[in-house]
């Protein structure tokens, strides 16, 4: 699999009556057998407040590169497929619960993220070999 590009966005009110500003949206964009795909991840933008909970990054940005920030919401969608692979058979998940949320951050090896972004920075791509590479194995 071939990660093309992650991002995130809070979304904002379209009509006075919705609730569009309680969420935020996280993308990953991938190429899988020839195909380009984009998974959609929506979730409570409340998650973006308590996400060092979960992950060891204390405050937004996660990391910077020179000019370059990422964000919480920036990843959530590249963390969803690499703890779901069964996820790129979709085009979009809701997550409203926190114990789901959470979820998909356990285990995840934080420390090898940057190089995905590093590579789609330099390459424009970053080629996913095997998810397992990003979750952490017990010794």
């Amino acid at each position: 699999m071939l990660i093309k590009e992650f991002i995130g966005y809070e979304l904002e009110k379209e009509k006075s009556n919705t609730s569009e500003d309680f969420f935020n949206r996280s993308e990953v964009t991938f190429i899988e057998d020839g195909l380009e795909k984009t998974l959609h991840v929506l979730y409570v933008r409340y998650f973006d407040e308590i996400f060092n909970e979960f992950t060891p990054f204390e405050q937004n940005p996660i990391w910077k590169d020179g000019d370059n920030e990422v964000l919480i919401k920036d990843i959530v969608a590249l963390v969803c497929l690499i703890k779901n692979p069964g996820l790129r058979h979709r085009k979009r998940l809701y997550i409203n619960s926190k114990q789901e949320f959470a979820f998909y951050f356990q285990d995840i090896d934080f420390n090898k993220l940057p190089e995905i972004f590093l590579s789609i920075k330099q390459k424009k791509s970053f080629e996913l070999r095997s998810p397992l590479e990003f979750i952490l194995q017990p010794n």
